[in-house]
C-alpha cells in the first residue's frame, strides 16, 4: 500500500476516534499525580498526556490544573497495556427526515451558523443541497433544511459530559478562551474536533465545549487557589485586606497563628487567597496574547516580550508553578517590543531562510492570460504593439518573468518546485476546460487567473481540495472565498494607512481638505479622523479660487492639504496653486489617501510635488540596483518593471512559506510581515472571505527622488 494512502487511513481513523470519544475533565488537587489520576479514571497515564500536550512525563502536577480525561476505560497508544477483544462497532445508520424546511440565505450566513439554528451539522445541509459540494454559500439561496424527529444523538452525547457550552463573545479569540479557561490550544482543540484548520477565527455566537472551570460547581466549590505571603515591615491587616480585596477577620480565620503571636510579625509566612484579576474582559479590546513554546525559558521570555516577571505573574498567576509549553499568556494591548502581534497573537519571529525543510516540494499552478490566441510570433512588429498595447499580457509576462527568476532563487537554496502554467486567455470557457482537464488535488497553490470570473471558478473548484489560490489582481473584488489569498491591499486598507501615518505624527498642523464630488465619502472619512479640518469647493472649471484658499492657510503652522480626485486635471491645477502658494512664511505639504492613475499624468509636475514633499500610501517602493534586478538583467537583459518586481516577490514569498511548511493556511498564521525587492506581504484572514495582504508603504517625494518614510 502506498505510503501516502496508508497515513491517510491512518489519519481518518484518528479523527473518527476523537468524534467518538467521551470526555471529563479533572482539576488537579495537592498531591495528586499522574498515575493516581489515571487510576481513578481506569485509564493510562500515556492516555492522559495525549490529550493533555502542555504535561511532561515525569514532571509534578500543578494544582488545580484542569486536565481532560478520556473516558471509557479505554487504553489507546503505544503504552497502553493489552485489553480484551472487543466486537466491532456496526457503522451509524443515516436516520432519515420526516421533513423539509426552506430557507434563505441571508447577508453573512455561514453554512455554521445555519447548521446550528437548526440543530443539525453542515453535512445534513450538503446532503440535501447537493450544489454546496460544488459552490459557495451564496445570499438569496434557498436550502432544502431536514427536520428530524428525535434531538440528535451527539447533541445528547454533548450534554450529559462534564462540560459547558461557551458562547464566543464579541472579540474573542482561541487565545483569550484558552487563557480564561486555563487549557492549551491542543486542548481546545481536541474538545473541538469541528474547529477549521485553515484559520483560526471565532465567530461571534459560536458554540464551544469547555471544561467545567474549577470553583464553579458544587462538587467542585472545595477547590480554591492560595499563595503563600512573608509580612513586611509595618503591614497592618487593614491594608493587607485592602490589598487583597478581603476582610480581616477573613486573613486571621485563614491563618489562627496571627491571634496567638499578637497581631501580624514582620518575616511572618501567611496564606492568602490569591488576588483576583481586576484588568478587565480577556479579549482582543483589553490584551494580547502568547503561546509558549517547548524548551523556553522565563528569562528568555521576559526579554523577548519587553516585560518583568512581577508583571508578567501579576497577570498570569499561573506562572508560580512554573513555566509550560502550551501555556497561553496574556499581556496588556498597548504593550509595545521587538516583536509582532497578528491578530491579538504575538508571534515569534521566523526567519524564513534558515527555517526551511528541504523535503517539501511545492507543487504550482500558474494561470494567466498570456494571450498566445492573439499574438503572431512570426510578426514581430504586431506583437510588440500588442505587447505595448494590452496591459493584460504586459501584466501577465512581467509577473512571470520575475516568477521564473524567483523559482532559480529558491532552487539554489536546494527546493523542488513542479511548476505548470496555462494560458488562459482572459476566458472564463477556457479556464474551465483547462480545469476540467486538470486535476487540482495535489497542488500547493494556484497563481491567478486575473479576470475576476475566472479566478471565482478556480477559486471555488480549488476550494474542494483545500488549494489556496494566489489573486494577482486587487482585492476590490466580490469574491469571497475563504481560500483566495489577496495580494494586493485594498484602497481601503491603503487609506486606513496614511491616515494612522498623519494622526501619528500630527501635532498642530493645519489640515485642508479638496475633493471632487465622487471623493465627498473620502473627504468624510479625513474630517472624522480631523474634525477641525477644512474643506475647499471646486470651481467648476476644477480648480479652487485662489482667494478663498488663501484664507484658509495658516502661517504659524504646517499646512497639510489632502487632495482625493481621480482626474489629473485637478492634480495639475491643484498642484500648481499650492506650490505658487509656498512662501517663506508658508509651508505646505500635499497628501492623498489614493494615489491613482491620475496622480501619473505627463501634465503633472514633478517639481511641484517635490517641493510639496508630496506624501502617499503606496503597494510597492522604488527599488535601486539589488541582487533581483541583477539576476533579472542577467537572464533577461533588460530592467524589470514593477510588474516583474512584483512577480518576484510574490512568488518568492509564497515558495520560502511552503518551503518552511507545505501549507501556506498554516504558515500564514505563523508568520507575520516580510519585506522583498519592493512589496511586503502580511496576509490576514477576513471573518467572512479570503486573506488579504495588509502591508504597505509609506512614500514621499524629497528633492526629486521618490523615499520611503518610517513610521
Amino acid at each position: 500500500m502506498p505510503k501516502s494512502v496508508l497515513t491517510a487511513i491512518v489519519l481518518l481513523l484518528w479523527s473518527l476516534t476523537i468524534a467518538a470519544q467521551q470526555f471529563k475533565t479533572h482539576a488537579v488537587k495537592e498531591g495528586e499525580t499522574l498515575e493516581s489520576i489515571a487510576k481513578q479514571y481506569r485509564v493510562t497515564p500515556y492516555n492522559i498526556l495525549t490529550y493533555n500536550k502542555e504535561l511532561k512525563q515525569g514532571e509534578p502536577l500543578r494544582p488545580n490544573t484542569v486536565l481532560v480525561i478520556p473516558l471509557g476505560g479505554q487504553a489507546t497508544g503505544v503504552q497502553d497495556t493489552i485489553s480484551a477483544p472487543k466486537a466491532a462497532e456496526e457503522a451509524p445508520v443515516q436516520e432519515e427526515p420526516i421533513g423539509y424546511t426552506s430557507h434563505r440565505v441571508r447577508r453573512k450566513e455561514t453554512l455554521y451558523s445555519i447548521s446550528k439554528r437548526y440543530r443539525i451539522t453542515e453535512d445534513d445541509i450538503k446532503r440535501y443541497n447537493r450544489e454546496l459540494y460544488a459552490a459557495q454559500l451564496k445570499k438569496g439561496m434557498r436550502l432544502k433544511i431536514p427536520k428530524y424527529r428525535r434531538v440528535r444523538q451527539e447533541e445528547t452525547q454533548i450534554d450529559s459530559l462534564n462540560f459547558e457550552q461557551y458562547t464566543v463573545k464579541p472579540k474573542e479569540t482561541r487565545w483569550s478562551i484558552a487563557h480564561k479557561y486555563g487549557i492549551t490550544i491542543d486542548s481546545l482543540l481536541v474538545l473541538n474536533p469541528e474547529l477549521p484548520k485553515t484559520t483560526n477565527y471565532l465567530a461571534e455566537g459560536q458554540q464551544l465545549r469547555l471544561p467545567i472551570l474549577a470553583g464553579s460547581s458544587i462538587e467542585e466549590q472545595e477547590v480554591s487557589l492560595y499563595e503563600s505571603y512573608t509580612v513586611p515591615p509595618k503591614q497592618t491587616l487593614y491594608s493587607l485586606g485592602r490589598e487583597y480585596g478581603i476582610d480581616s477577620q477573613e486573613i486571621v480565620k485563614l491563618n489562627p497563628e496571627i491571634i496567638e503571636l499578637g497581631g501580624l510579625k514582620e518575616g511572618m509566612v501567611i496564606r492568602l487567597p490569591k488576588k483576583k484579576d481586576d484588568s478587565g474582559e480577556v479579549n482582543t479590546d483589553n490584551f494580547i496574547f502568547y503561546e509558549v513554546k517547548p524548551g523556553q525559558n522565563v528569562f528568555r521570555l521576559t526579554q523577548n516580550l519587553n516585560i518583568t516577571y512581577t508583571e508578567l505573574v501579576a497577570l498570569n498567576p499561573d506562572l508560580t508553578e512554573g513555566l509550560k509549553a502550551g501555556m497561553v499568556l496574556k499581556l496588556p494591548r498597548d504593550k509595545e517590543g521587538e516583536f509582532e502581534v497578528k491578530n491579538a497573537l504575538i508571534l515569534d519571529k521566523i526567519n524564513l531562510l534558515d527555517s526551511i525543510n528541504t523535503s517539501n516540494r511545492p507543487r504550482l499552478l500558474f494561470l494567466l492570460p498570456f494571450r498566445l490566441d492573439r499574438l503572431n510570433l512570426n510578426d514581430t512588429e504586431n506583437t510588440k504593439k500588442n505587447l505595448e498595447r494590452r496591459n493584460d499580457i504586459k501584466y501577465s509576462l512581467g509577473l512571470y518573468s520575475g516568477a521564473l527568476v524567483a523559482l532559480d532563487s529558491i532552487a539554489k537554496l536546494g527546493i523542488s518546485v513542479d511548476v505548470k502554467t496555462f494560458d488562459n486567455e482572459l476566458n472564463l470557457n477556457r479556464t474551465k476546460e483547462i480545469l476540467l482537464r486538470e486535476n487540482l488535488n495535489g497542488f500547493s497553490a494556484i497563481i491567478g487567473p486575473l479576470d475576476p470570473n475566472s479566478l471565482k471558478e478556480v477559486a471555488v473548484q480549488a476550494a474542494n481540495h483545500q488549494v489556496p489560490v494566489i489573486a494577482p489582481i486587487a482585492s476590490n473584488s466580490d469574491i469571497s472565498l475563504g481560500n483566495v489569498f489577496f495580494s494586493i491591499p485594498s484602497d481601503d486598507i491603503l487609506r486606513e494607512r496614511i491616515l494612522n501615518y498623519a494622526e501619528g505624527i500630527r501635532e498642530e498642523q493645519n489640515i485642508i481638505i479638496i475633493a471632487d464630488s465622487i471623493n465627498k465619502p473620502v473627504e468624510a472619512l479625513i474630517v472624522e479622523r480631523f474634525p477641525l479640518a477644512k474643506t475647499v469647493t471646486l470651481k467648476e472649471n476644477l480648480s479652487v479660487d485662489i482667494e478663498v484658499f488663501s484664507a484658509m492657510l495658516s502661517e504659524e503652522h504646517e499646512n497639510w492639504v489632502f487632495v482625493e480626485t481621480d482626474n489629473f486635471k485637478i492634480v495639475s491645477s491643484v498642484s500648481s496653486i499650492l506650490n505658487s502658494s509656498i512662501t517663506e512664511d508658508i509651508k505646505i505639504k500635499m497628501f492623498t489617501t489614493n494615489k491613482n492613475k491620475a496622480f501619473e499624468n505627463d501634465v503633472i509636475s514633478s517639481s511641484h510635488l517635490s517641493n510639496l514633499n508630496f506624501c502617499y500610501p503606496s503597494v510597492y517602493k522604488e527599488v535601486g540596483n539589488d541582487a533581483f534586478v541583477k539576476q533579472y538583467r542577467q537572464r533577461f537583459g533588460s530592467i524589470p518593471d514593477r510588474y516583474a518586481i512584483r512577480g518576484f516577490d510574490l512568488t518568492y514569498d509564497l515558495l520560502l512559506k511552503l518551503a518552511y511548511k507545505n501549507n501556506l493556511f498554516e504558515a500564514s498564521q505563523l508568520i507575520g510581515e516580510i519585506e522583498y525587492t519592493g512589496n511586503k506581504f502580511d496576509y490576514n484572514k477576513d471573518i467572512s472571505s479570503g486573506y488579504f495582504n495588509t502591508a504597505s508603504y509609506i512614500m514621499q517625494y524629497d528633492t526629486m527622488w521618490i523615499k520611503e518614510v518610517k513610521p
